[in-house]
């Protein structure tokens, strides 16, 4: 037992060490802008623009479960126009970011890791190598600077979207008017309101980027390991934004 414990960290170590190593060399190659640079736009569009979709979906229906939810909480207890606060404050500083980052965790995650670890079991990454072309600075920085630039744009669509389907819920739906709406709105609205979802949203993409590529850029056993990478990739990207998500609320609240 002893000796599988001391086995165990190890080699746990190892993965540190070598995730390490490759974070830096990963930042490295940020300074090798010829390379990556022309390949950005592709990315952002891509990652980003081909993600509005589905993270409109989802603040549709979050805004219109929201305002059902304060109108049902808030009964008898709270004025009515208060529905406008929450919906307003959650969807901007809570679940607009952190439900728009899980959907597109499986979505970019899933794609990064697909695509890169499919180009290693192929070896056409050790291709790109035997050309010395750096394999960070063409596959990895592209990625990661377009889905950190792109996760607040997609974000912020998903806010605006979301807090307008819990007006025309609350309007249509609570006997609630327009005026109390915005009351409650306006009544606890801050600036901090919308930056703090904005930057979340920018280290969520950051996070779920780089675990793809590693989980992708490390995948071996054929079609089977590529599977596996792909399903470890969007966990660890869920997982990272829970501890981002609660690290920014102790560092900016």
């Amino acid at each position: 037992m002893p000796d599988s414990v001391s086995v165990n960290n190890v080699s746990q170590l190892g993965l540190v060490r070598r995730t390490g190593r490759w974070a830096v060399d990963a930042s490295r190659a940020m300074r090798d802008v010829g390379t990556w640079l022309p390949l950005l736009v592709g990315h952002m569009r891509r990652l980003g623009v081909d993600s509005i979709p589905i993270a409109l979906f989802l603040a549709v229906f979050t805004g219109i479960v929201l305002a059902l939810l304060s109108s049902y909480i808030f009964t008898g207890a709270v004025p009515m126009y208060f529905v406008g606060a929450l919906v307003a404050k959650t969807v901007m500083m809570e679940l607009g970011p952190v439900l728009t980052g899980m959907a597109l965790a499986g979505r970019v995650g899933a794609n990064i890791a697909a695509e890169l670890g499919t180009m290693r079991v192929t070896e056409q990454i050790d291709a790109l190598e035997t050309l010395a072309i750096d394999v960070h600075a063409y596959l990895v920085v592209p990625r990661v600077v377009a889905a950190t630039l792109m996760f607040p744009v997609v974000t912020a669509m998903a806010m605006a979207v979301g807090v307008i389907s819990g007006w025309i819920t609350a309007v249509n739906l609570l006997d609630l008017s327009t005026a109390e709406f915005f009351k409650g709105l306006r009544l606890f609205y801050q600036f901090k309101d919308i930056w703090f979802g904005l930057v979340k949203s920018a280290s969520f993409g950051t996070a779920i980027s780089l675990m793809g590529a590693l989980t992708g850029l490390r995948t071996t056993g054929g079609a089977e390991g590529v599977g596996h990478a792909t399903t470890r990739a969007v966990v660890l990207g869920c997982m990272a934004i829970l501890v981002l998500d609660a690290f920014w609320a102790l560092v900016l609240l």
